[in-house]
């Protein structure tokens, strides 16, 4: 089993600490995204594609959705929890994922000092949870920018994921991962890619960083939160991790369409 996790004192290059100081954001923990204008490049977010097929209907409800999440959503970006909520309809009906109205989303694009993860509770409209999350080493700074799906790359892997069960390892208490996207992140539970606590992502941390520490490719979560978070994700949840470059066979819009037509979140 890999070990995930890695400090920032540990991993963190000189040219790095540069790009760490020469921000001009706090370090203390922000829930809302950098603004658009006057960012420097290390904060600047890359637009999300928008979805082919996708028909007006369902855009319309899935931005509904985004209202209705209110602040604590308020950081999620429309296109991101577009992507999160049509892979849900497609997935859903192949019996791949059991649990009826759940969605974890984590924007990897988001600066690591934002909380960039949300379990959502889609046919109440509610966030259950919002937390800090970890990306791998191999995948960058304040932001993840590279991503792959091979072994020792220490790399965050994009795509939909199963939720599988428990174990006490390393990290204490976790829960296995299993990914659905063929050569995005299907080796993520070979990889031991795991959810799990770690004492890096925590605002202390990144109050004495600047950001928050990195895993080895592990969506790692606040001690604080990990209990519940992994708990409300029962076995056949469904958790995308989305970046620049998600491709995925689910990100079907019209599949995600006739799904919603004929059985709304359920």
């Amino acid at each position: 089993m890999a070990g995930c996790q890695l400090r920032a004192e540990e991993s963190q290059t000189p040219a790095q600490k540069r790009v760490s100081a020469a921000a001009p954001f706090s370090p203390a923990v922000t829930s809302a995204a950098p603004a658009a204008a006057d960012v420097p490049d290390s904060l600047r977010l890359t637009p999300v594609p928008a979805l082919a097929a996708v028909p007006d209907t369902l855009h319309q409800t899935i931005q509904q959705l985004h209202a209705a999440l209110g602040p604590a959503a308020a950081a999620l970006r429309p296109e991101v929890l577009e992507q999160a909520c049509v892979g849900y309809l497609t997935l859903h009906p192949t019996g791949r994922i059991e649990r009826a109205g759940l969605l974890a989303v984590a924007d990897m694009d988001l600066p690591n000092t934002t909380e960039r993860l949300w379990v959502i509770d889609l046919k109440n409209a509610r966030v259950l949870h919002r937390s800090l999350v970890a990306h791998g080493e191999g995948s960058g700074h304040l932001r993840a920018t590279r991503f792959s799906n091979e072994e020792k790359s220490a790399c965050t892997s994009l795509g939909f994921y199963r939720t599988a069960s428990t174990y006490d390892g390393i990290h204490g208490y976790s829960r296995r991962i299993e990914g659905l996207d063929k050569g995005q992140n299907a080796n993520a539970f070979d990889r031991y890619v795991v959810l799990h606590a770690a004492d890096y992502v925590s605002p202390k941390y990144v109050e004495k960083y600047g950001h928050l520490g990195y895993s080895r490719g592990c969506p790692a979560l606040p001690p604080e939160q990990f209990k519940e978070i992994i708990a409300t994700l029962r076995v056949g949840s469904l958790l995308l991790v989305s970046g620049p470059g998600l491709a995925s066979r689910w990100l079907d819009g019209g599949a995600a369409g006739r799904r919603f037509l004929q059985r709304g979140w359920r």
